[in-house]
């Protein structure tokens, strides 16, 4: 997708975020995006499964997720140039290129078909990009839209309402995260029970870390 038919706010937005950051990104965010791995481990793509990532941002989950899954094919989309350069980078070092594509394209309104040959995979993941994805229930929505009709998955792990923590702790997390425009999106699962009531299956939510992050699974 051009950068003409995404969200120039978006886009600039996140390249100027991430520009530079995106060096020191992973080392950094390994400390307080907690739950990655266990959405990872709960993929378990079919043989010869594809799975793509909305928001792969460095790369990061791709290459673990094609670690895990050999047989599996991935697939990662963003809308940050200055991330999309690093995954890239970071792909090719890691040996997967021949598993992992990319694709510019923002989350809420891509073409899975013009970018990657296919419209439907059999799992879809967000890890911590909804929560910087202003429209993130027009994501949420695309994504459902890419999910194979016969068992197709899709997980989220983001942050949670942090119920179990201290108030002073989460007070403390809202204004760090405000810094890089990240908003957790405390509307996220009534925003998938209706989503999940329109589209006919079955979904489960379940905290982590005393709330401080949510793992979601919605089964088709």
């Amino acid at each position: 997708m051009s950068r003409s038919a995404e969200s120039p706010p978006t886009v600039h937005i996140m390249d100027r975020i991430y520009g530079r950051q995106r060096h020191i990104y992973d080392v950094s965010r390994k400390y307080f995006l907690l739950g990655r791995d266990v959405l990872i481990a709960e993929l378990k793509p079919p043989p010869d499964g594809s799975v793509i990532e909305i928001g792969c941002g460095t790369g990061r989950n791709l290459i673990a997720a094609a670690r895990a899954y050999p047989d599996a094919t991935f697939f990662g989309v963003d809308v940050s140039s200055a991330m999309l350069a690093t995954a890239r980078a970071n792909i090719r070092r890691s040996g997967l290129e021949s598993r992992i594509r990319l694709a510019l394209g923002d989350a809420a309104r891509f073409d899975a078909a013009a970018l990657f040959g296919r419209a439907t995979f059999d799992r879809a993941f967000f890890s911590y990009s909804l929560s910087m994805i202003p429209p993130w229930r027009e994501a949420l929505d695309q994504a459902f839209t890419l999910l194979d009709p016969q068992g197709g998955r899709l997980l989220i792990v983001d942050f949670g309402e942090q119920a179990g923590l201290p108030a002073w702790f989460k007070r403390m997390l809202l204004a760090w995260l405000a810094k890089f425009h990240v908003s957790p999106r405390t509307g996220l699962p009534p925003a998938l029970e209706a989503l999940a009531r329109a589209r006919g299956g079955n979904l489960v939510l379940r905290p982590l870390y005393r709330d401080y992050a949510r793992l979601a699974q919605f089964v088709r």
